[in-house]
């Protein structure tokens, strides 16, 4: 059998999707990239909000598309008892339900875990959320940027005694949707070995606290007489490990390691530094981190920008990047050739490109071809399908306004 011919990892897994934004439909995201069924549920009549979210052309979000190809829709009104119902008899079909309402939410419609589970005990059922379904936040409504300043994160953003500059990405929504995708993977091979299903807890403040790499440990270990201040552009702990500019730029350069210090100062011409008692290893470095930065800078100041920066420091094998606009990464020959900036077609809006899938199987080399459901595009589909319902008895729930569809 040829690699091409191989069904996707999650060939024949089926999921119910009741996520919006971005962190739930990641999870779900992925594992449709990876071949699995997923049954997206809107709420008629309006469906996922993001399809409203810019940017828009002909009626047809970009956000949209990015995170919800390779679903199909079901738009169902979840305030009727007939619309409950469809959703109820479609639970013990499928083997994974991802939601990421505000708690609570998901058990006033009737499907909270406990009677989830009495539908279908092998379900493993995953719910995203700000801060959890348990704790004292767990009821307060968040987006990335909250769960980010209770973690700590954005205390450590922009200079010291300065305004915060958090990043301008969803890198807690991101994040917590890749957790959350672990956990199904790790819940469902569970469930191949014992048959049981269960309930994950999946929360954004829990994802990012877990990115400290030093900052706890740190506080932790010496009663809080050592911690990690934030310092704009350089990297607390480490030296040199910063931003640095050139005549024509911005670029970073890691050399706290002593071997790359050693080789910083060679090209710069100043081989004797990587011995004075001053730079000799990381903490001094730290301690006397304007005499090094000095250093770099009035080197960088000579050369005449920073194209001959990277030559030089990637000849030395000393850690660094330019600091690119998203225009200039799009465009690197390296995202481009390993698919990490990818092109995509849309029904509507043609060719554009979105961000590849990170994760690489050498058995799965090339992605599927995915698309991105119009509001309610498969009510028939599914209904049809999954229930048996007859053409009559859908085109009924569409005159009933049960079922809601539009092409957008």
């Amino acid at each position: 059998m040829t690699t091409n011919a191989r069904k996707p990892l999650l060939d024949g897994y089926k999921v119910l999707d009741f996520t919006q934004y971005v962190a739930g439909p990641t999870v779900t995201k992925l594992m449709a990239e990876m071949g699995a069924e997923i049954i997206k549920i809107e709420l008629a009549p309006t469906g996922d909000l993001s399809r409203n979210f810019p940017y828009i052309r002909d009626q047809r979000s970009a956000y949209f598309v990015q995170q919800n190809r390779g679903k199909m829709s079901l738009c169902v009104d979840m305030k009727t008892a007939v619309g409950k119902t469809l959703v109820r008899d479609l639970i013990p079909k499928v083997d994974v339900l991802v939601q990421n309402y505000a708690p609570g939410v998901i058990g006033r419609m009737g499907f909270d875990y406990e009677n989830v589970s009495k539908l279908n005990p092998r379900i493993v059922m995953c719910s995203v959320s700000t801060f959890g379904q348990t704790g004292p936040l767990a009821p307060d409504p968040g987006y990335d940027f909250i769960g980010q300043a209770y973690a700590g994160v954005t205390s450590l953003s922009g200079e010291e005694d300065g305004p915060y500059y958090p990043p301008a990405l969803a890198l807690g929504d991101v994040s917590t949707g890749v957790h959350a995708y672990a956990a199904v993977a790790t819940a469902l091979l569970h469930r191949e070995r014992t048959g049981e299903g269960q309930h994950l807890d999946i929360s954004l403040l829990d994802s990012y606290f877990h990115y400290h790499d030093m900052a706890v440990a740190m506080v932790s270990v010496s009663h809080g007489e050592a911690r990690v201040k934030r310092m704009g552009n350089q990297i607390g702990a480490l030296s040199p490990a910063g931003i640095f500019q050139t005549k024509t730029g911005s670029l970073w350069i890691f050399a706290f390691q002593d071997n790359h210090w050693a080789k910083l100062c060679e090209v710069m011409g100043r081989a004797d530094c990587a011995r004075k008692e001053s730079c000799i290893d990381n903490t001094a470095r730290v301690a006397n981190r304007e005499e090094v930065n000095q250093m770099i800078d009035t080197w960088l100041k000579r050369l005449p920008g920073t194209d001959a920066a990277l030559t030089i420091l990637r000849e030395a094998r000393i850690p660094h990047a330019p600091v690119l606009t998203v225009e200039e990464a799009m465009q690197h020959p390296h995202l481009l050739e390993r698919g990490t900036v990818r092109t995509i077609h849309d029904r509507i809006l043609g060719d554009f490109q979105i961000p590849g899938l990170p994760l690489r199987f050498s058995a799965f080399p090339e992605p599927l071809e995915l698309d991105a459901p119009f509001l309610g595009e498969h009510n028939r589909e599914i209904l049809s399908g999954y229930l048996g319902l007859s053409d009559e008895h859908i085109a009924q729930l569409e005159r009933e306004r049960v079922l809601c569809s539009a092409r957008h």
